[in-house]
């Protein structure tokens, strides 16, 4: 027996010295180690050994394997270094070019201006809200005061999808009547503001950041964009809270030197309503071709939140007053960097966004 584990390990030792490939060196695992192999069957056969010799040819037994199994370690890597060598001289390396450099990629300017927006907010006590970008008609238009027939729905025309294919809304939310139980994507983040009061009692302080859809398409409006909005529900609040709001954030966000002018508008969801200018960032306010020479940018829109608003979420208009706010922040974004196409944030060039 002890003549056999020689004899047996002196031929693997051979057969791995001239081996020159993988695959050779694993069909020489496989004849000695495997488990019909030549050595592994050396332990099968020990009860043939003489009870007195069988502490002696086990223990060779087993060096025989392990000393194998180095023999095999040693042989791969024999293997992977002259691949190594072979590769290294069959392509040169130059080693005195220069290094690549790797640029690191930044974030994309609107979502730099929504972080800003976010940042400046939460410094004003606002917490962030979200809600589905796939909205129900109901939370969209109607509660917002935009019933099916409103003229105000012609400037947020959408995109709409066809119910059977959305899940069904949980128990209590639109009614299953008229357009209330049309889906669509949403055209503002106001719906999530409708959510925000439908879930909790006053007091409310929210923005909602996020995207929002409408067939639209020219060098200031895209398809998707990006919008915040804010809602401030609270006891005793006034156009004066809006005011003071408003104007920190845009001082925050464009500068100390930046002022803000209130004229009247409407929106169905708010009374009294208004658009926010600002002074041109550009011109300082003097006048300039793009700001037509007024010296004056509109920005967002805001105003007092409509008391029948507040009614169809269930509080009471005459107890609880509230503002609300909405801006584009793509557009504030144009304004920062001073792009003049709003849809070549979206063109993903990279040439450009290297500009900015």
């Amino acid at each position: 027996m002890i003549d056999k584990i020689e004899t047996l390990l002196h031929e693997g030792r051979g057969e791995l010295a001239q081996a020159s490939s993988e695959a050779q060196v694993e069909a020489a695992r496989v004849k000695y180690l495997g488990r019909t192999g030549l050595l592994s069957a050396l332990r099968k056969s020990m009860g043939q050994v003489p009870s007195e010799e069988r502490p002696k040819v086990g223990k060779l037994v087993t060096e025989a394997i392990a000393a194998f199994e180095g023999l095999l370690e040693e042989t791969r890597k024999g293997l992977a270094e002259r691949a190594l060598e072979a590769d290294l001289n069959r392509e040169k390396l130059d080693v005195t070019l220069p290094g690549r450099t790797l640029h690191r990629g930044r974030r994309h300017p609107v979502s730099q201006a929504m972080d800003d927006l976010v940042e400046i907010f939460a410094r004003l006590g606002f917490h962030v809200a979200d809600g589905p970008e796939i909205e129900w008609d109901l939370y969209n238009f109607e509660k917002l005061g935009l019933p099916a027939d409103h003229p105000a729905r012609d400037m947020q025309d959408t995109f709409y999808l066809e119910t059977a294919t959305q899940p069904k809304p949980p128990a209590g939310s639109p009614p299953t009547r008229g357009s209330q139980e049309q889906l669509l994507l949403r055209t503002h983040t106001s719906p999530v503001q409708i959510r925000t009061m439908l879930s909790q009692p006053p007091p409310v302080r929210i923005i909602a950041p996020g995207k929002v859809y409408r067939v639209d398409s020219d060098v200031t409006h895209t398809p998707m964009f990006h919008q915040v909005e804010g809602l401030h529900i609270e006891k005793g609040l006034s156009m004066a809270h809006l005011r003071g709001t408003l104007d920190a954030f845009v001082k925050a966000f464009f500068g100390r030197s930046i002022e803000t002018r209130l004229r009247p508008s409407y929106f169905p969801f708010t009374e009294p309503s208004a658009e926010v200018d600002i002074s041109h960032p550009a011109c300082g306010g003097k006048g300039c071709r793009l700001c037509k020479g007024t010296g004056w940018l509109e920005v967002l829109g805001a105003g007092m939140v409509n008391p029948d608003v507040l009614e169809g979420v269930g509080y009471d208009p005459e107890q609880i007053t509230g503002y609300a706010f909405g801006v584009g922040i793509d557009r504030l974004a144009m304004l920062r960097h001073g792009a003049d196409d709003l849809r070549a944030f979206f063109d993903n060039d990279v040439r450009f966004l290297h500009q900015l």
